[in-house]
């Protein structure tokens, strides 16, 4: 049984989803003004490991993934490289599967633009100015829609906001984002006026765009619907943007809207923050230009506990690409075994290799103490591999497929 931290309980909790048919998974994905760098990837790569093995397990999963394309960055961005918005985002878009193939990550079944669900976030923002939570309001001459969190039952029960700290007097936010600003304390914008020329549609609420804090509420509702079984995306979309997300959804429909919220930590270089200041901003091609493959990379990125911080350094990199290769040549000696002698022992064996690999696996994905049981076992098996007969070795290269099935990198 699959136990996963839960982070709106703060609990390690059992998996049960609404339907076990379908389970309904949101992780949010890239801003498409730039390319996606490999801290981006880690996030990416711990929501993959959760829906491959929650198809492991049995379960059907149903997965979206946000793009967001509608923003004043991503006008900056194609103003410098002299190209429409739409030529700019959708080339970082490009590169983003190109990478996905690279990692051996899943497509999900929905990567949806921002600018392909502006209907549903007029809709959204109709239904909620009707019904009190959000109004109009000009800033500047332009007519904008902004939300009220003061009028939503425990807003900010996510991130564990302490609500005795919001400010009295009215304060307005006409940002997407304010860089350096962990929360915006105050009415959050939801559909900007017709203020930039390149970002304008002409819907029923008037000419606009929606903003960033209404994008994926809007994408999800009208893919997957107003309740989902899991939501995932990076420790830095706890702040504000999720405890958004809920918001609107719920202000909406009145019922809960995920049953669980994970969160990939952060990823470090050489303990330090990514960031172009420091020039430690790493992509795929800067790694496999150091020799490494996508497989090292997959592996490196996810061996680890995929909620706390990781620290990335080549050197950490070259001795978990070791330890890699290391089990991926034992592998390679079982497949030429040619023994015709059996024992009784083998079937056991065979037995601990999915049991312990799901035994930690359900322990909130531990990626880390499965590779390393797995490799003992393996280890163990490739001593023996002569001893056993070669319908035994098959099972046990065919019960080690299955768990690669998951891991995306022992074969």
């Amino acid at each position: 049984m699959l136990n996963i931290y839960n982070t709106l309980t703060r609990k390690v909790e059992l998996f049960q989803p609404a339907d076990p048919n379908n389970v309904k998974m949101y992780t949010c994905g890239p801003s498409t003004y730039q390319r996606a760098h490999i801290g981006n990837y880690r996030t990416f790569l711990f929501e993959d490991l959760l829906q491959r093995y929650i198809e492991y397990l049995g379960y059907k999963v149903t997965r979206l993934m946000t793009f967001t394309d509608v923003e004043d960055k991503a006008v900056t961005q194609a103003k410098k490289e002299n190209l429409s918005i739409e030529a700019s985002t959708q080339k970082n878009e490009m590169m983003f599967f190109k990478d996905f193939d690279l990692l051996s990550i899943k497509k999900p079944d929905y990567a949806i633009r921002a600018s392909e669900a502006v209907d549903q976030a007029v809709e959204l923002t109709s239904k909620l100015v009707d019904s009190g939570y959000a109004y109009w309001y000009r800033y500047k001459g332009i007519k904008n829609a902004y939300f009220d969190p003061l009028k939503v039952k425990e807003f900010g029960k996510l991130s564990k906001l302490d609500m005795t700290k919001w400010p009295k007097k009215k304060r307005r936010f006409h940002k997407d984002t304010y860089p350096g600003t962990p929360w915006n304390r105050g009415d959050f914008i939801l559909w900007h006026g017709c203020g930039i020329k390149e970002l304008c549609y002409d819907t029923a609420i008037g000419y606009g765009r929606p903003a960033w804090n209404i994008q994926d509420a809007s994408i999800v509702t009208k893919y997957l619907g107003y309740s989902i079984d899991i939501a995932c995306g990076g420790i830095d979309n706890l702040v504000r943007h999720h405890d958004y997300n809920i918001a609107i959804i719920e202000a909406v429909s009145g019922k809960h809207f995920a049953r669980y919220w994970l969160h990939g930590g952060h990823l470090f270089v050489d303990n330090k923050k990514m960031s172009k200041s420091l020039d430690n901003v790493y992509h795929t091609n800067d790694v496999l230009a150091k020799g490494f493959s996508g497989v090292e990379l997959r592996f490196f990125l996810i061996y680890g506990n995929y909620h706390e911080k990781m620290n990335f350094t080549f050197k950490k990199l070259a001795e978990t690409s070791k330890l890699l290769r290391s089990l991926r040549e034992k592998i390679a000696d079982l497949q030429q075994t040619k023994s015709a002698i059996q024992t009784k022992e083998d079937t056991l064996v065979i037995d601990e290799i999915k049991s312990t690999f799901e035994s930690h696996m359900n322990d909130d994905l531990d990626v880390k103490a499965a590779f390393d049981n797995l490799n003992k076992i393996v280890t163990k098996i490739h001593k023996n591999r002569e001893l056993l007969s070669e319908v035994k070795v098959k099972r046990v290269l065919n019960s080690l497929r299955r768990v690669d099935n998951v891991l995306q990198c022992i074969y």
